[in-house]
Order: C-alpha cells, then sequence, then structure tokens
C-alpha cells in the first residue's frame, strides 16, 4: 500500500505492508494518491506521540547500521541525541551514523530529525527545514501535554 499527506510544503510520501511495516518513507513535492496509516497522519498532525503500531524494515537489519537505526529508533519524543552521542552508546563513529541515518529509508519511522550535530541541526534530505518542522511540532506537542506541577501531585 501507498500514499502521501500533505506536511508543510511537502507531501510525506509511505509504503507499507499489512503488517504494517515500512519500506519507505520520502519527502516529495507532488501528491502520490492512496491510502495513509492513520498513526502517520495523527503524528505528523500532532495529535500523537508515536506512529505505532508501524515498524520500519531497518529495525530487523543486521550490523552497525540496524544497531544505530535500533537506538535512533528509541530517542523519546521532543527530545533530540547527538550522532557523537549515538556513536559513543554503539562504539562507532559520529559519521558512521551520519551515514546510517543518510542511508535511512524510514524517516519518521525511524526518527533521524531527531539526531543533531554537536555544533547545531545538522542534515536532512531533501531538505533541512523539514528536520526543523518536526522537531517544532514534536516541541510544540510536548509542551501542550505538560502536566502544571500541582495538578501531578
Amino acid at each position: 500500500m501507498e500514499g502521501s499527506l500533505k506536511f508543510g510544503l511537502w507531501f510525506v510520501y509511505i509504503r507499507w505492508n499489512s503488517e504494517c511495516e515500512v519500506s519507505r518513507v520520502r519527502f516529495i513535492k507532488s501528491e502520490i494518491s492512496g491510502p495513509v496509516p492513520v498513526s502517520l497522519s495523527r503524528f505528523l498532525a500532532g495529535k500523537a506521540m508515536d506512529i505505532k503500531p508501524l515498524t520500519s524494515i531497518h529495525q530487523h537489519q543486521e550490523g552497525i547500521y540496524g544497531s544505530i537505526y535500533r537506538e535512533v529508533a528509541h530517542i523519546p519524543y521532543g527530545e533530540t541525541r547527538t550522532y557523537k552521542e549515538i556513536a559513543e552508546i554503539l562504539g562507532t563513529g559520529p559519521r558512521i551514523v551520519g551515514m546510517a541515518m543518510k542511508r535511512n529509508l524510514t524517516p519518521i519511522i525511524i526518527p533521524c530529525h531527531r539526531v543533531v550535530s554537536s555544533h547545531g541541526i545538522g542534515g536532512f534530505t531533501p531538505d533541512i527545514t523539514i528536520k526543523t518542522d518536526l522537531l517544532n511540532l514534536e516541541s510544540r506537542v510536548k509542551k501542550t501535554l505538560k502536566i502544571p506541577a500541582e495538578q501531578s501531585k
């Protein structure tokens, strides 16, 4: 199954199977008609903090890239980690983490937008503004869901 939905100036294209395993997410300029998983629509509209039950084909990948994808998948919503932090956890180099993120076929599902540089936001294909928009969306949603301290007692 495949389709796309609008996110800012872009369309988010997704291809997935009946087991909710996603094989491709791309940011494109033109709409591709077809169904889109409800969980992705809710996530991009700021109405959900996860995309379950969707999973990525990368989560079963072997080797260092598979380890990187699984580690990045565990970065909490609204938080970031640096390429260096991920590399240190896994005993590899920040450039290897960057290459894995560049080769990630399922951004959002493996939230590579949450991996940033030690000296700035880092990169994102096809346009850095998408990364900024995703991080801003998560920041806004996280702030609106905060419960005041006096109510949590």
